[in-house]
């Protein structure tokens, strides 16, 4: 029986996170790192808990920024130790030395400051922590610590970054953190060009490890203001022939006029294409797949179904609505432009704004070729800002 893809991807992640330490060694003709002997070489942080709770680590990488929740709760010792390394100065100029595409991502050896040392990577800064069994699991966005030849008491300052769920880990590698922003990035340089051993061809290196306060939970944007407020709001959707400005009714449907300003304002909508157009009836856009790239964690959480918010609004030619499946709760990101009276619309769709300039712009995206109702040649929303009015 072969394992399925998923299956296979764990048992290769396990195999590279165990046994990298003990591959290096042999290569070099020695044995994998011994178990460290108990005693005060041992680190125990010096931190209290109070003292380490609500921290958050910065990474910047050659390829992005990476923050990471710390856990002490759950392993006091190993975040102590990253926090050390941290403000020592320690991971500046490390590399992610190993990944596994879309798997994991490791890094934290000191040894992979010296580009020479290629073949001793993996086997620096270990044999410094006892392991500290908790219950977090080895999730994607789990940071967790990589061991030495199987020996659980031989942690380090080597970790590991999990981009999809890793089951085979659970239990074996301690979590001592959480990625809260950045695991897209972190999906990159795991998607980097490898070698057989999975060492990244090109260096990836971690440019700087900073610890901070993990910011106060503000309230989400165009949240707290008032209708009156939302209404002095317009939205400039520049698009690839020409721009089209919108302006709001809160007064009808202030939920999606909340929506729609966060969603923009975010950069949600930049980059996505008209995907429909029903000449006579609608132009559409805002259908994630059209984007021309991913959302990044933030923009993600501010996509969410919304409750309706149907109203007396007639849908003629200018009218905007959220666009939903069968579920009236269904509405999310896509929305439409009416291009002619179409009270088949009327009080099943969510109205919440209409096109005050830019209607020819409108009509020439009713008339470009098209295959069904697919625009045969991308029209691109290139950008939407929102502006207020003094």
């Amino acid at each position: 029986m072969t394992a399925t893809p998923v299956r296979a991807l764990h048992i290769a992640v396990a195999a590279l996170v165990m046994l990298t330490t003990a591959a290096g060694a042999e290569q070099r003709g020695s044995k994998p790192t011994p178990k460290p002997a108990a005693g005060p070489q041992l680190f125990t942080t010096p931190l209290t808990l109070d003292q380490m709770n609500g921290k958050q680590a910065v990474l910047e990488t050659d390829l992005g920024t990476i923050v990471i929740d710390l856990l002490p709760e759950a392993a006091p010792n190993h975040v102590g130790y990253f926090i050390s390394n941290a403000q020592d100065g320690s991971y500046s100029g490390t590399i992610f030395h190993r990944v596994v595409r879309r798997g994991i991502i490791q890094g934290g050896d000191p040894l992979t400051k010296d580009p020479s040392r290629v073949e001793s990577y993996g086997t620096g800064g270990l044999g410094v922590l006892r392991a500290e069994r908790n219950v977090e699991k080895n999730t994607r966005g789990a940071v967790s610590a990589v061991v030495g030849g199987g020996n659980p008491d031989s942690g380090g300052a080597q970790f590991f970054i999990c981009i999809a769920d890793q089951p085979g880990l659970d239990g074996v590698h301690d979590v001592f953190g959480r990625v809260s922003e950045g695991i897209l990035v972190a999906q990159k340089i795991s998607e980097v060009a490898t070698d057989e051993r999975g060492r990244p061809k090109a260096r990836v290196a971690i440019r700087s490890v900073t610890i901070r306060e993990k910011p106060a939970v503000s309230p989400e944007p165009f949240s707290t203001e008032s209708a009156a407020d939302l209404g002095a709001y317009r939205a400039v959707i520049e698009t690839s022939i020409g721009t089209v400005t919108l302006e709001f009714m809160p007064d009808k449907a202030p939920g999606h006029v909340r929506n729609f300003l966060r969603l923009a304002q975010a950069g949600v909508y930049n980059g996505m294409a008209f995907h429909r157009v029903a000449k006579g009836f609608v132009i559409q856009t805002g259908y994630l797949p059209s984007r021309s790239e991913p959302l990044s964690e933030a923009q993600q959480r501010l996509v969410r179904n919304l409750q309706p918010e149907f109203n007396d609004t007639s849908h003629v030619k200018g009218t905007v609505s959220m666009a939903r499946g069968d579920d009236p709760a269904s509405a999310d990101t896509s929305f439409f432009i009416v291009l002619g009276p179409s009270p088949v619309l009327d009080g099943k769709y969510s109205a919440f704004a209409r096109v005050v300039d830019g209607l020819p712009v409108v009509e020439a995206i009713e008339q470009v070729p098209v295959n069904g109702e697919a625009p045969e040649a991308r029209i691109e929303v290139k950008q939407v800002r929102v502006e207020k009015r003094p």
